[in-house]
């Protein structure tokens, strides 16, 4: 018979190697320890220095406040600290570290020395640094360094030769590593990092600006595909950047969160966000941002997880409601920032010979052959609105319109003032009947047509919906098509459902529908496609999902079929009004699928391209 095992106290080293288990699974996990405690004392400048990814050493080395020769060899005993006293500073925390077992949890898997100067330059510094082993038994020893602390970590895991198995290749460790000291940089722009592997200096890191620093690690094109954000309500604030769709990634690897300057992957959060990017992400898409959240201490728990990457909020609901409207105001934005403020500029409207009048067309001659100008446009109309006409288009179409007899080489384009020119400008082309071109005060406007145009009507059927007033247009002859017998079923049965989102399909037999009536905004649009494609998603999702969870989804895919197509011929009038209904519409910058609706090329960069002016 087994003896039935007796309860017992573990040795102190086991119990520090378990702990460490929670805390230290590689090197990057040490790396943050120690970053996160030189960063609580007050360092400016911090230097680490990696040998084989981290594993044979890490060392860091900051000019913070130091440590006392007689608090040394407490730093290295679980549950000392210098941080929190009480239940309540527990409750406050306001610094990255708190609970005093990440040096002990570090030296019980690896060989660690303490070199500290406290207070060094101050009125009370120490006349010299203080040296501490972290083998039991250790005494201080007296040590050279100007300030600070330098912590030193080798041979991680050095007696679990079991743990060490686990770890990945040095380069795999290393980038890890790296991940890690660009997470918490981005957090502290006013302290200076330097990280080098190997002895070879792979990153070096100014005090900065928190502008800067995101440049330096995010890199200057997430900040040229972003928006700035800085809200606040009430003790809330949030700030940072949210990328445009067109810098959307594959993989959720350009993700940065922080509450109170700590980075974390907290489910509230992730879910806020990608809430607030529904409207303009394909599915299999992730969203890039930096964003920096900061709330009352008292109102957030960090003590919910081992390696603190995880928080619990008192009033969540108010978190995840502030946060995802703040990014869906700040990606709604009818245009760009940037870009309107580009068309402001007060850049002046280069000024160009008129050309001489188009020849006509040939006859039989291929159709993109024939220009746009001579032909009347035999399309149906956009039923789009045209804004009211104004002065300075007006003269701008009147220049366009060259007489018979060319004019002097010396007259020139009325160019439209600055307050006058709407920021997409006015419409001078199309190109392959894909592209409008647009002159603005900036330069030249491209716009994806069929993007923008998609865009226009997936915000007007929201609108609509939302406020049922989703109107319905009848069609003069019905469209019949043939349907499955589930498909029949299905029209029948959600006929309330489907008169909501402004469809009206009734049989005509046993396999055949007959769609009478769309919704007016999709009249251009084949009834039959819309058709099958609502049916479709009824089977499924289900009527209940579909007026819920997948409206959205349904109205994208409507708004697509709606939109004018490639290669069809647009009036002045109706590209001039698609121009103005972007200035007014929500998230034009990008269309449902979250391809970017149009470009600007300045006359800077035209300029610079012909290499005018040198």
């Amino acid at each position: 018979m087994l003896e039935t095992p007796r309860i017992h106290l573990l040795p102190d080293l086991l119990i520090s190697q378990i702990a460490a288990g929670e805390v230290v699974d590689r090197p990057a996990s040490v790396l943050k320890e120690l970053l996160e405690n030189a960063l609580d004392a007050g360092s400016s400048s911090i230097q680490v220095q990696l040998e084989e990814g981290g594993v044979k050493l890490i060392r860091v080395s900051d000019d913070g406040s130091g440590i006392a020769a007689d608090e040394l060899a407490l730093a290295l005993v679980r549950h000392a600290t210098s941080k929190i006293a009480s239940l309540d500073d527990l409750e406050r925390v306001g610094t990255l570290g708190f609970r005093g077992e990440a040096l002990a949890s570090v030296a019980a898997v690896a060989r660690v020395t303490l070199t500290s100067r406290a207070n060094a330059g101050g009125a009370a510094a120490a006349p010299h640094a203080w040296r501490l082993g972290g083998e039991a038994g250790a005494t201080p020893e007296p040590a050279a360094l100007t300030a600070g602390t330098v912590v030193e970590m080798r041979d991680l895991y050095y007696n679990t030769p079991a743990r060490r198995k686990f770890l990945k290749s040095e380069n795999t460790e290393f980038a890890h590593c790296s991940e890690t000291l660009r997470r918490i940089a981005l957090a502290h722009p006013e302290v200076a990092f330097t990280l080098a592997h190997n002895g070879r200096v792979s990153l070096h890191l100014a005090r900065s600006d928190a502008h800067v620093r995101a440049g330096a690690i995010l890199g200057e094109d997430f900040l040229a595909e972003s928006r700035g954000l800085d809200a606040t309500a009430g003790p809330l604030r949030l700030a940072g950047y949210c990328a445009l769709p067109a810098y959307s990634r594959a993989r959720g690897d350009a993700q940065y969160c922080y509450v109170n300057g700590r980075f974390v992957r907290d489910r509230l959060l992730a879910h806020a966000l990608r809430e607030a990017y529904q409207d303009l992400l394909h599915g299999s898409r992730y969203p890039a941002y930096c964003l920096f959240l900061e709330v009352d201490p008292a109102t957030v728990d960090v003590n919910v997880h081992p390696q603190k990457t995880e928080v619990r909020f008192r009033d969540s609901r108010a978190v995840h409601q502030f946060v995802f409207h703040a990014v869906q105001r700040c990606l709604a934005g009818p245009l760009a920032p940037a870009a309107v403020a580009a068309a402001n500029a007060g850049a002046a409207v280069a000024t160009a010979p008129a050309a001489p009048p188009l020849a006509a067309a040939t006859p039989g001659a291929p159709l993109h052959y024939t220009a746009f100008a001579s032909r009347p446009p035999w399309q149906p109309s956009l039923r789009v609105g045209e804004a009211p006409s104004s002065g300075a288009y007006q003269a701008f179409v009147a220049a366009a319109q060259t007489p018979a007899t060319p004019p002097p080489v010396a007259a020139s384009l009325p160019a439209a003032t600055d307050d006058e020119m709407p920021p997409l400008g006015y419409a001078l082309a199309q190109l392959h009947g894909v592209y409008i071109l647009a002159q603005n005060a900036a330069g030249l406007v491209i716009v994806d047509m069929h993007a923008a145009h998609e865009r226009i009507l997936y915000e007007k059927l929201k609108r609509a919906l939302e406020q049922q007033q989703l109107a319905s247009q009848a069609l003069l002859i019905p469209a019949v098509f043939s349907a499955d017998e589930i498909d029949v079923a299905a029209a029948e049965e959600n006929a309330a459902t489907l008169q909501q989102l402004g469809f009206d399909l009734a049989p005509v037999g046993p396999r055949q529908l007959a769609v009478r009536s769309v919704p007016a905004l999709l009249l251009a649009a084949d009834p039959t496609d819309l058709a099958r494609s609502l049916l479709h998603e009824l089977r499924q999702h289900g009527a209940t999902q579909l007026a819920a969870v997948q409206r959205n989804e349904f109205l994208a895919s409507m708004a697509c079929q709606g939109a004018v197509r490639a290669r069809r011929l647009l009036a002045v009038a109706e590209m001039n009004a698609l121009l103005r209904q972007m200035e007014e519409t929500d998230r034009s910058d990008h269309c449902n699928h979250g391809r970017p609706t149009w470009m600007q090329l300045g006359m800077a960069d035209l300029d610079r391209h012909f290499l005018r002016g040198r």
